[in-house]
């Protein structure tokens, strides 16, 4: 069984920087995507970034050029480098690894941008 645990959000003023860490333990395979998602309150999830076990990265307009996502094969790790953060990143944020053989979620983690 797959789990994924999330860490590193929290609070920071607006311009601040955060860093999301999502830990992957169980049957991993090498052909899959890990992706980072949010939910802000009232709004649907949403696709924040992505990078393919190839190294691909793709990312949402509205963060490109401020987050970074970048993964570490060895400690089965993929993290979200958050800089000028913005009260509109204010979201619950989830990573989620794709599988050939499925979907799996994180519980998410909080992140919170006082203007």
């Amino acid at each position: 069984q797959v789990q994924l645990v999330e860490s590193g959000g929290g609070l920071v003023q607006a311009g601040g920087s955060l860093r999301l860490s999502c830990a992957a333990s169980g049957s991993i395979f090498s052909n899959n995507v890990m992706g980072w998602y949010r939910q802000a309150p009232g709004k649907q999830r949403e696709l924040v970034a992505f990078i393919t076990s190839a190294g691909i990265t793709n990312y949402a307009d509205s963060v490109k050029g401020r987050f970074t996502i970048s993964g570490d094969n060895a400690e089965r790790t993929v993290y979200l480098q958050m800089n000028s953060l913005k009260p509109e990143d204010t979201a619950v944020y989830y990573c989620k690894l794709t599988t050939p053989r499925g979907d799996y979620w994180g519980q998410g983690t909080q992140v919170t941008v006082s203007s």
